[in-house]
């Protein structure tokens, strides 16, 4: 993500891979990994790909999701500057399942699949924080699906634009588009206009141009509860 579209906040609140490493393999994997620049709308990576290696984003933002048949991009997460992907595909040696696309100019590292592996089959103290990680985004998703099959729209808008927000202090502008946030959360847009129109009305956000300003992060959460 590039300052044109940062945002203080991600879609996913478990720890990324690579941040649960020690500090001195998360430098060695930087200065080993080249960076690359991809324009806003760029694809990063596709489904189907060779888990070759993963990306550490440096600058800018991604969206994470699948391209529908009809071209549709259906995004699952928003990821930001220091955030990770693509390292399921390296640890299970199979393609991976999601595409990935720019949201503004951003600056990423590819960081190899036979680097990486090689280092941190020489640092077992790696090892246990990594699975940490792992569990943690298991059950987190584990509780997106469940949070998706309950409550109203309302609830599940205000839900996730307080895990958006989390550990921010309002007001957090959050920069995300109707389309976005109804991608992330199976709605229609429309319905999702609904919802941000009711969450205005109560104080709790600010509609801005291409943004989203959240003003009263606990008062989501108790929307959220239904």
């Amino acid at each position: 993500m590039s300052n044109i579209v940062h945002f203080a906040g991600r879609s996913l609140q478990s720890a990324m891979l690579f941040s649960t490493l020690p500090e001195d393999v998360q430098r060695f994997l930087r200065d080993q990994s080249p960076v690359r620049r991809f324009d806003d709308g760029q694809i990063i990576q596709q489904r189907g790909d060779e888990g070759d290696g993963f990306w550490l984003i440096e600058e800018g933002a991604g969206t994470v999701g699948q391209f529908l048949p009809d071209g549709e991009f259906r995004g699952v997460a928003r990821l930001g500057p220091g955030d990770s992907y693509g390292e399921l595909a390296v640890l299970t040696r199979r393609p991976r399942v999601v595409d990935a696309v720019s949201r503004g100019q951003s600056s990423v590292r590819f960081i190899r699949a036979d680097l990486f592996e090689g280092v941190i089959a020489n640092r077992p103290d790696a090892m246990r924080p990594m699975l940490g990680a792992l569990s943690a985004q298991l059950q987190e998703m584990i509780d997106v699906i469940g949070g998706l099959r309950k409550g109203t729209s309302l609830a599940r808008v205000a839900g996730m634009l307080a895990t958006l927000a989390v550990s921010q202090v309002p007001p957090v502008e959050i920069a995300i588009t109707q389309d976005e946030l109804a991608n992330l959360l199976g709605l229609s847009r429309a319905t999702v206009n609904t919802a941000l129109r009711e969450l205005q009305r109560q104080g709790l956000i600010e509609r801005r141009y291409g943004q989203l300003a959240v003003l009263d992060r606990e008062g989501l959460s108790l929307v959220s509860l239904g």
